[in-house]
């Protein structure tokens, strides 16, 4: 089975080409999605012991505890260390049941995989991208976003460029959907001669 890791930093279109690849056959496990039901479930009590506050009527309250790093940027590494780890368990069961169903290929959608040295246990990497006007704009748009949130989330992320250099293929999303369902498309039909080993170097025996 081949591992696809998608990624890109934010407001670059990840969800629509994740969709694509859905439409497609193609299984994908979004992490974000992942943290979402983690904010419910499993995270919220070491999450509520670190940020104390950051609870709600059992779930974790993201404006409270985006509050909290935005005051104290170290506490990052903290909540990371609390939700990676449960999010590779989740990712790990995904992956075992796309094996087991027979897959020929699986996506991994994960917003900081380059930041974290995810791409080495995938077989390979699509980073979304797209201008960085197009981004600033998408990104403000969404309900709660301010300036000073948003450049704290593109300082912590991989420049655009960088991901760019290192993936093995490129989406444009700033572009008409036509042409990025496309492009899309041109990577599936690519891919769909290539034999994977990730699967059972990384994540059989997780």
């Amino acid at each position: 089975m081949l591992i696809i890791g998608l990624t890109g930093s934010i407001g670059m279109g990840k969800s629509t080409v994740a969709k694509r690849f859905s439409e497609r056959g193609i299984g994908v496990c979004d992490a974000d999605a992942l943290v979402h039901e983690l904010y419910k479930g499993a995270a919220t009590a070491p999450i509520e012991a670190a940020f104390p506050g950051a609870v709600i009527d059992g779930q974790v309250d993201r404006g409270r505890l985006s509050a909290a790093l935005m005051a104290a940027p170290e506490g990052f590494k903290v909540l990371e260390g609390i939700v990676h780890p449960l999010v590779k368990a989740a990712e790990v069961d995904f992956l075992r049941r796309e094996a087991e169903a027979g897959a020929r290929c699986a996506v991994l959608e994960v917003p900081l995989l380059m930041e974290t040295h995810g791409e080495a246990r995938m077989d390979v990497t699509v980073v979304v991208s797209a201008p960085a006007d197009v981004q600033r704009t998408r990104v403000l748009e969404r309900p709660g976003m301010t300036v000073e949130k948003f450049e704290q989330i593109v300082e912590r992320q991989m420049p655009d460029e960088e991901k760019r250099r290192r993936a093995d293929f490129v989406v444009d999303t700033g572009q008409d959907l036509a042409a990025t369902i496309a492009e899309v498309d041109d990577i599936i039909d690519a891919l769909s001669i290539r034999q994977g080993s990730a699967y059972q170097r990384y994540w059989a025996t997780a």
